[in-house]
């Protein structure tokens, strides 16, 4: 089973992707913000983390940042999903080194799919 962490500060986000992925076989782990999916990676290597931007405490860029510093998760995906839509703040996220960047509002579906195709 596929682990993922789902950080967002919206509860409804959080909420509709939580079901969406549990229903399609992950084990879904949730973060409000960047400082609870760091705690999540003290313990686990999860194979997705779909990270939001804009988060209280530690935002969605910083979290990467200390991401891409721990060897243990260069094969975990860091996938972008975020209402910061600006060619430029998608041009640093991938810069950054994030897998893929989704701008909300976004397709359940159609990221479902992009990230099974991330492990083909």
């Amino acid at each position: 089973m596929k682990k993922i962490i789902i950080a967002d500060d919206e509860h409804k986000i959080l909420m509709s992707l939580e079901y969406s992925f549990k229903k399609n076989g992950y084990d879904v782990f949730i973060a409000r913000d960047g400082t609870e999916v760091l705690e999540f990676l003290k313990t686990m290597i999860p194979d997705v983390i779909l990270l939001d931007i804009m988060m209280p405490n530690l935002d969605g860029y910083s979290t990467l940042e200390i991401i891409n510093q721990d060897e243990k998760l260069k094969d975990t995906k860091v996938i972008f999903l975020s209402a910061k839509n600006n060619p430029r703040d998608i041009e640093k996220g991938l810069e950054m080194g994030a897998d893929a960047y989704v701008t909300k509002p976004y397709s359940i579906k159609k990221l479902m799919q992009q990230i099974e195709e991330m492990f083909l």
